[in-house]
């Protein structure tokens, strides 16, 4: 029994030791001192504190409701009625903002093939309408005091733009001069032989008898040998044509000769009919010339490309104010006279109709097909030794 209770003694004595340390703790736990007790006032007063604290910055860090009531500091805002406010903060600009400066207009100078005349009405219209302006461009035109320095003066860059006809172009580029075509104003001839008497069953002996007059070389060069054969002109009586520079009317008028090789036919034969003078027209085309534009803008071939963009601007504005004259007829040829008071006469008034049938109502497009069957001409006729390409002669500036 002994050796019993020896093996089980550790055990017991184990349980008895954590049965009175258990005990003892109760006991001093359930005594209070003066000590503990303030202290313990302390921590529940601190633990207050804090709670306190906690509940006002969870009450501040709470969202804003539409019922939540919301107290400002009385520095922060004057009631409407207070004294302190002197002066009202305007709610709108008392003056407006001064306007943006329109960009400036590039300027171009563009000299006539001579002088104003209803067929230059799309130039002078588009000027006159803005349409220039709206392109942004300033377009000064220009009448040459003698026709025949508008193309020297563009080859020299002293001008941007001139007028010409089609066959002066062809001329006077295989005579060197680096111009081309960039738009038509006028898509048939103006000009024609205008010969003195009433109209009569012409022949070839009776017009090769005539004494004729040319202002141009597309007179002298194109229309004349074609009324003139190469034997009349070998005869000793042959009167060879004589230069008008530019003045018909007073060579017809007093006798000097019997025929204009190259008068524009729309106001030439008025002026002298006025005058109590007939005449009447042959065309180009009863001459196997081929028909060919009659009015075109040249510019500067050497500074094409890099103009471009303004040459297709300037003929935007063409454009424009072609279709309006189509549409506007009556109010285009007001706006002209009273614009230009030049025009005003019989002679322009009769034309107007006839000119609006002929103008191009899209100046930059351009028929290859007839500069090249012009070119084919002039070398048929021993005029050119050889044929340009028409990228040489003229462009859309649209595709440049």
């Amino acid at each position: 029994m002994l050796r019993c209770l020896t093996r089980y003694w550790p055990p017991i004595l184990l349980t008895l030791l954590f049965t009175l340390l258990f005990f003892n703790s109760a006991s001093y736990a359930t005594e209070e001192s003066p000590e503990n007790s303030e202290s313990s006032e302390n921590s529940e007063s601190s633990e207050n504190n804090e709670s306190a604290d906690n509940t006002e910055t969870s009450e501040a860090a709470a969202p804003l409701m539409l019922d939540t009531e919301v107290e400002v500091p009385h520095v922060l805002w004057r009631p409407v009625d207070s004294e302190e406010v002197k002066e009202e903060v305007p709610t709108m600009a008392l003056t407006p903002a001064p306007p943006l400066e329109p960009p400036p207009l590039k300027s171009i100078t563009l000299m006539l093939d001579w002088y104003l005349s209803p067929q230059h009405a799309a130039l002078l219209i588009a000027k006159e309408r803005g349409l220039y302006a709206l392109q942004g461009l300033d377009v000064n035109i220009q009448s040459p005091a003698d026709p025949s320095i508008a193309i020297k003066l563009l080859s020299a860059g002293e001008v941007d733009l001139a007028l010409t006809r089609q066959p002066l172009l062809h001329l006077q580029a295989h005579s060197g001069a680096p111009i081309t075509r960039i738009a038509t104003l006028i898509e048939t001839s103006l000009t024609a032989v205008i010969v003195m008497g009433e109209e009569q069953a012409e022949t070839e002996n009776t017009l090769a008898g005539l004494h004729y007059g040319y202002t141009t070389g597309e007179g002298r060069e194109l229309s004349i040998p074609r009324l003139l054969p190469r034997s009349v002109q070998q005869t000793d009586d042959f009167s060879p044509p004589i230069n008008l520079h530019f003045d018909p009317t007073r060579a017809l008028r007093e006798g000097q000769i019997d025929a204009v090789a190259d008068g524009f036919y729309h106001y030439l034969p008025q002026q002298l009919a006025t005058e109590g003078i007939s005449t009447h027209i042959i065309r180009f085309a009863e001459l196997d010339i081929p028909r060919h534009d009659g009015l075109v803008v040249l510019a500067n071939r050497d500074t094409l490309t890099r103009r471009a963009e303004t040459w297709s601007r300037f003929t935007l504005a063409l454009e424009e104010a072609s279709h309006w004259i189509i549409d506007n007829p009556t109010a285009a040829w007001e706006l002209l006279i009273s614009a230009y008071p030049v025009l005003e006469n019989d002679a322009n008034s009769a034309a107007w109709n006839d000119i609006l049938r002929r103008m191009a109502l899209s100046p930059a497009a351009l028929d290859s097909r007839r500069y090249k069957a012009f070119e084919t001409f002039l070398l048929n006729a021993g005029l050119i030794e050889a044929t340009l390409p028409v990228s040489r002669l003229a462009v859309d500036p649209h595709s440049i």
